[in-house]
């Protein structure tokens, strides 16, 4: 039943605040300050009724609701004698976008949920990390110097009051040794107590240790985790340029060359794209074991030396939409082949390029199998396959655990956040237009 009521509740919010959207844009354009004033009016009444009143959970959020909307809907019931054809457009496009924006705003707090329970988790308490609900905000126990000493503040009943003490000892029992710090007149008293009745005082306040004790916990001969970086950033870096240059070269050939079985070999290329990997693994896997190349770096990135089947489709559509005045112009001129795919493709290409980078890049930095199968020295190891050691070895701290996937999360979020742009060019451009 309260699933239902929190249900009811949700989409009363919705509507309240889709309600105040349009019935504000209305009053601005006709200017009725009176409107705007009941619009305010109900959310002021909102947060009394959600705080003032004996109903918790949904139902508080309920009658908030209800008194957004009772107070939007009266306003818009004094607007409408005067709203012309001109305002009945603007509410009904107000309305349009109203539910347009409140949607993405809601996929985007589902898909964001996860990252912000990582970080968050990552910065908490032991405490707070298995609590349900859970604790969102990281908070830690408040501290106090007591004869030189830091402890922790709590409160704990003592005699039918509550009083506030300073944890000075947890027995392995369960128990608290605490000191009564408040009232005064009780200051000193000690006594011990179940762990059950012993509350802990708390600030928001997040535990960035968990970041240092998860550095500190990577092995010594990896530098703490320096080596895994840079195994990362050099496979990435390594992958980048195979991809880029082995598949923009097969895919101008494709698209701008013309020799026999072109048509026929690129259907065989793109029928490799339906192959799954599994069938490949154990040949590959053979043929790089003659090569005397297990537990190595070499398996991870010279394979992007010879092309990948959908990178060079995409580029070869980019390479066919580029007029061939171009070509031929550059021709004319005495450019060779190499010369036109380098001075004159390449450079129109610039946004699929930058979006194969991008993927190629994504691809490296989380490739965890390629590792597992090839790679069995600590030292070789990328970020990837480190992480899972990582989380096998340290189960039972959850905290330092959800550090590391964050470090190790943040430059990929970077990368996007700042590259997305060129990301989707690449992605949605069919070339230039001439």
């Amino acid at each position: 039943m309260e699933s239902i009521l929190w249900i009811l509740a949700v989409l009363a919010a919705y509507a309240a605040l889709g309600a105040a959207i349009v019935v504000l844009g209305v009053a601005v354009k006709l200017r009725q300050p009176i409107a705007l004033i009941m619009v305010v009016a109900g959310f002021a009444a909102a947060g009394l009724m959600m705080y003032g009143t004996r109903y918790s959970g949904p139902l508080r959020l309920l009658t908030g609701d209800m008194a957004v909307l009772a107070c939007c809907g009266s306003a818009f019931v004094m607007l409408r004698p005067k709203m012309t054809w001109q305002s009945d457009k603007t509410a009904n496009e107000l309305r349009r976008q109203s539910i347009l924006h409140l949607s993405l705003l809601t996929g985007s707090a589902l898909f964001l949920a996860p990252f912000f329970w990582l970080f968050s988790t990552s910065l908490k308490e032991e405490q707070d990390m298995s609590k349900f609900p859970p604790v969102w905000i990281p908070r830690q126990q408040v501290k106090m110097n007591l004869n030189g000493r830091e402890v922790g503040l709590a409160t704990a009943p003592y005699k039918g009051r509550t009083v506030k003490v300073a944890v000075l000892k947890e027995r392995e029992t369960g128990e608290r040794l605490v000191r009564i710090i408040e009232p005064a007149s009780l200051a000193g008293t000690e006594m011990e107590l179940p762990h059950s009745q012993v509350t802990k005082i708390k600030e928001v306040s997040p535990k960035w240790k968990n970041y240092s004790d998860a550095i500190k916990f990577l092995p010594v001969e990896t530098k703490y985790g320096l080596v895994f970086l840079t195994n990362t950033l050099l496979l990435s870096g390594l992958s980048i340029i195979g991809t880029l240059l082995s598949s923009s070269l097969v895919a101008f050939s494709f698209a701008r060359l013309r020799w026999p079985g072109r048509d026929i070999l690129f259907v065989i290329l793109l029928a490799t794209m339906m192959v799954p990997s599994a069938v490949t693994m154990m040949p590959v896997f053979l043929i790089f074991r003659a090569a005397g190349w297990i537990d190595t770096l070499r398996p991870l990135w010279v394979p992007t030396f010879f092309g990948s089947a959908f990178n060079i489709f995409l580029l070869r559509q980019f390479f066919m939409t580029i007029p061939n005045d171009l070509e031929e112009a550059a021709r004319i001129d005495g450019c060779s082949y190499f010369g036109i795919y380098w001075r004159i493709m390449l450079p129109l290409i610039k946004p699929a390029l930058a979006a194969i980078t991008i993927m190629t890049f994504l691809a490296s930095w989380n490739n965890f199998m390629g590792p597992l199968i090839y790679v069995s020295t600590p030292t070789r190891m990328p970020l990837a396959y480190a992480l899972s050691l990582f989380q096998t070895q340290h189960t039972n701290e959850p905290g330092m655990l959800m550090a590391a996937a964050t470090m190790m999360m943040m430059p990929v979020i970077a990368l996007f956040f700042f590259t997305q742009r060129y990301f989707i060019q690449g992605i949605t451009l069919t070339g230039i237009k001439g």
